[in-house]
């Protein structure tokens, strides 16, 4: 679907928020934070998956138990003690002390938040045979259940599974569970009934809230994108539940596994491990999972961004014994297909495609065929390839979306401290037309993105308050440390910082990327059109 009109927008996930409970999540600090977007005259903020996150899978949201379910440990609980479910003087109870280094700790966060979350579910649905529940007569609690009765109980019965038996990945679960035989699936759902209901209850809250949150952002007109891998982790409901789906031995093992060749990232490539899909068997299902997955995002995102779109068109494949990317092979994927069976189900594709890495005619080819709109990386457009880099301003595409980075990326001065050698600073200078400076750079870059042909422009919230290197998002590749950067309190709030607003929105009309569209003094209008 392209893009109609000129916008700015923020990428700042839920995590990355300020709050007393160790993590950002959905309560009053995510509308302050909606608040300033709507002053500063932006009209999207972009995060990253919303789905459960893991230490033992490294915390990334793009590694998940599953793709459809929300991430708990953004349940707001000062929005559960607003909602009658936890006692307001019980609050403090859950908050956590600010760590050294201002990021998240995951492991502490997931231990608090999981107390707190069983606190309310044995209030409201006590153990023991003659304990009654009070869910069991919640019609909204019953009609969520079954709205979502696609992935919703599988997700449940697979993490009630895999905490009765210590945590162990589904391919090591005895086999009769593993392999899904009817009677088993019977038998774990009776024995572990109590603690299914329980994941089925913090998915609903979880939804709750979300859906607050995003009526809340509508009103300030702020869209919300979110993002979407293309794979999915290999121990998660989607592939245990979807075996056929994914190339997998007879015990549920990837014999395939999902990366990218050596890139700017990384000499030896990526090797993510994730199994990779069986696209015939995709196809001959009509694409059905991918039409559910993506039906479920479109209804939690005005946009989404597909990661990795040149995958649809080919993918690198890496046999599972390799131990880096290296010696994988490009494999021809059914994008076209996917893409039509989306559009016929979905009647259009809110789509933003993530177009980076390397890009062949085909899969440009493919993204035009669909009208979707790429991603532009001012990071990656200085050098001898200026003059012809699709990242370079002057070469921006009406119909893409601007960076100055993405979560991958350094920030825009850890990049130029960093990264940015003489020769990327020498034409750097020369396209602005003047030599940036430490105190100038990241304003700079703004300006740029702001000032592009592309319709859309995304500023990370590192960018707009300066931050250097240690606000990195994420280092590809690094194993440890990743996804747990947080924004300052009162970083990001009309009482905390709202000249920066004032400034950015003077910005975004500047260069027609608010509502208004334009810019012009009142003493040269007097009812919107030119004077005769």
């Amino acid at each position: 679907m392209p893009l109609h009109r000129r916008t700015s927008g923020t990428l700042l996930h839920i995590s990355s928020l300020p709050s007393r409970f160790g993590i950002g999540d959905m309560g009053p600090e995510a509308l302050r934070f909606a608040e300033f977007l709507a002053l500063a005259g932006q009209s999207r903020r972009q995060m990253l998956p919303l789905s459960p996150t893991a230490a033992s899978l490294g915390s990334s949201p793009y590694s998940s138990f599953s793709a459809f379910a929300g991430n708990t440990l953004y349940i707001s609980p000062e929005i559960l003690a607003e909602d009658g479910l936890l006692d307001p003087d019980d609050l403090e109870d859950y908050a956590l002390p600010a760590t050294g280094d201002g990021r998240v700790d995951f492991p502490a966060v997931e231990q608090a938040r999981a107390a707190l979350l069983r606190r309310i579910f044995d209030r409201l649905m006590p153990a023991g045979p003659s304990a009654k529940s009070t869910l069991d007569g919640d019609p909204a609690f019953q009609a969520f259940v079954g709205d979502n009765a696609s992935w919703l109980p599988d997700y449940a019965l697979f993490m009630a599974v895999k905490e009765s038996l210590g945590g162990a990945g589904w391919t090591r679960w005895p086999k009769d569970i593993r392999d899904r035989e009817e009677g088993a699936l019977r038998r774990y759902g009776e024995k572990l009934h109590r603690e299914i209901v329980f994941h089925l209850f913090c998915q609903w809250l979880f939804f709750r809230q979300w859906g607050r949150l995003k009526w809340e952002c509508e009103k300030l007109d702020i869209e919300l994108v979110g993002d979407v891998p293309i794979y999915v982790t290999h121990d998660s409901a989607d592939v245990w539940a979807n075996r056929g789906l994914f190339k997998l031995d007879e015990a549920g093992e990837p014999f395939k596994v999902a990366g990218v060749p050596p890139d700017y990232f990384s000499k030896t490539g990526q090797r993510w491990g994730n199994p990779v899909f069986d696209w015939q068997a995709n196809e001959a299902d009509g694409f059905g999972w991918w039409i559910s997955r993506m039906r479920h995002n479109f209804g939690l995102f005005s946009v989404v961004r597909l990661d990795h779109f040149r995958g649809f068109e080919a993918y690198w494949e890496i046999d599972a014994a390799e131990k880096t990317a290296m010696n994988g092979e490009w494999i021809l994927a059914p994008g076209a297909k996917l893409l039509e069976a989306l559009r016929a189900a979905h009647g259009s594709l809110p789509i933003i495609a993530e177009d980076l890495g390397i890009i062949t005619p085909e899969v440009v080819a493919l993204k035009e065929r669909f009208n979707l709109p790429g991603m532009k990386i001012l990071q990656f457009a200085f050098g001898p390839h200026t003059p012809t880099s699709p990242d370079s301003p002057h070469n921006h595409e009406k119909n893409s979306v601007v960076y100055t980075g993405t979560h991958d990326n350094n920030t825009t001065l850890g990049w130029f401290e960093n990264e940015a050698d003489a020769s990327v600073r020498r034409v750097l200078s020369r396209y602005l037309g003047r030599t940036p400076t430490k105190g100038t750079i990241v304003r700079d870059m703004m300006r740029l993105a702001l000032a592009s042909p592309a319709a859309d422009a995304v500023i990370p919230a590192q960018d707009l308050l300066g931050l250097d290197a240690s606000a990195r998002m994420n280092v590809p590749g690094q194993a440890k440390g990743n996804w747990g950067w947080r924004l300052p309190a009162e970083a990001l709030t009309l009482h905390g910082a709202r000249a920066l607003a004032e400034e950015l929105r003077d910005l975004c009309e500047l260069y027609g990327r608010t509502r208004a569209g334009a810019l012009a003094a009142p003493e040269d209008r007097t009812d919107g059109r030119p004077d005769a």
